[in-house]
């Protein structure tokens, strides 16, 4: 078969279209003939050589795909070949086929083709393992989501408004912060302009129940100015740096909470595996998808083959929500 291989760490022109061995299921696996995979930030980071696949995992990028299912590995139940699919990834996904834990598979949601269903697993079950089943986020809470025009950023604006909270969002652009607002944002906050502390301290619980933050040791402190009594930080990555100055007695003046999860790394099965998130995202989050409560945001769908360009594309300033590549 094919697949998008890197040619070693760099810029998005070591991206090539080759010839790889084919993949073969496993017990407990299916072999998915892809039809479309996204990009996501992992991906980039893969590619410049700072962000190795966990041991086991295919050396090959990409986090998540749909397609429809080639063949079964021994003793899986519940699917068969031909089944429409989504599915979550330790990586491979850039590939005319892979191979995955049939645990690790979605329904293709009511309403939505393959193609737009290949933008879903990665920020489907990162939004909803944080903002549900970590920090429990209930009804009537404020929630901070940053970077609120990138893929999860839009997809947890939803998440949250359809779960009943308020939501406030960051943005670098206006253009970004009128999607952001479209979605369900009530506070959108230009970062590049605006204070989101200042903005969030002028709410009536004078600060958010939950940040959702993408950006890691630029905005530790500011976002614990900006957490209300006994909130919560979620820090799900560090495009703004790996170390930031934490002020313990703020914290603990607003009995607040700061934890940091990754979702690539998790075991496949057991307590807070990914076969866990993927049943809750299928039983709970799936239904909202359906009915039109959630849905993906794609900014383009580009050809495998132009993956280099779609790398680009990603990075790009006016890019809201997810980039998609096709087969």
């Amino acid at each position: 078969m094919r697949a998008i291989t890197v040619t070693g760490p760099g810029g998005p022109e070591v991206l090539e279209w080759a010839e790889v061995p084919d993949p073969r299921p496993g017990p407990g696996q299916v072999l998915i003939d892809v039809a479309a995979t996204a990009i996501n930030r992992a991906d980039l980071l893969q590619r410049e050589g700072l962000y190795p696949p966990p041991p086991g995992a295919s050396e090959i990028l990409g986090l998540e795909c749909s397609g429809t299912i080639a063949e079964l590995g021994d003793g899986v139940r519940g699917w068969a070949v031909g089944d429409p699919v989504c599915a979550l990834l330790s990586g491979g996904g850039y590939a005319q086929r892979v191979t995955v834990p049939a645990t690790q598979l979605l329904p293709v949601p009511d309403g939505l083709d393959l193609i737009a269903a290949a933008a879903l697993p990665e920020v489907a079950c990162t939004v909803w393992s944080n903002l549900v089943m970590i920090a429990g986020l209930q009804a009537g809470q404020m929630v901070l989501i940053h970077g609120g025009g990138g893929g999860i950023g839009t997809h947890a604006i939803q998440v949250a408004s359809a779960l009943g909270a308020t939501v406030a969002a960051t943005a670098g652009s206006e253009h970004k912060l009128a999607v952001c607002r479209r979605l369900g944002a009530s506070i959108a906050v230009n970062y590049r302009e605006d204070d989101f502390v200042a903005a969030l301290s002028a709410t009536p619980r004078g600060g958010a129940d939950l940040i959702l933050d993408n950006m890691g040791g630029a905005y530790l402190g500011r976002n614990i100015d900006a957490l209300a009594k006994d909130g919560q930080l979620c820090v799900i990555g560090m495009q703004g740096g790996r170390v930031g100055e934490l002020d313990l007695g703020k914290l603990l003046a607003k009995r607040g909470r700061v934890f940091a999860t990754g979702l690539r790394g998790r075991p496949e099965t057991g307590r807070s595996s990914k076969a866990a998130i993927v049943a809750a995202v299928t039983e709970r989050l799936w239904p909202m998808v359906a009915d039109g409560a959630v849905r993906p945001v794609v900014h383009a769908e580009l050809p495998i083959t132009e993956a280099a360009r779609a790398h680009a594309l990603l990075d790009a300033p006016e890019t809201v929500g997810k980039v998609v590549l096709t087969l």
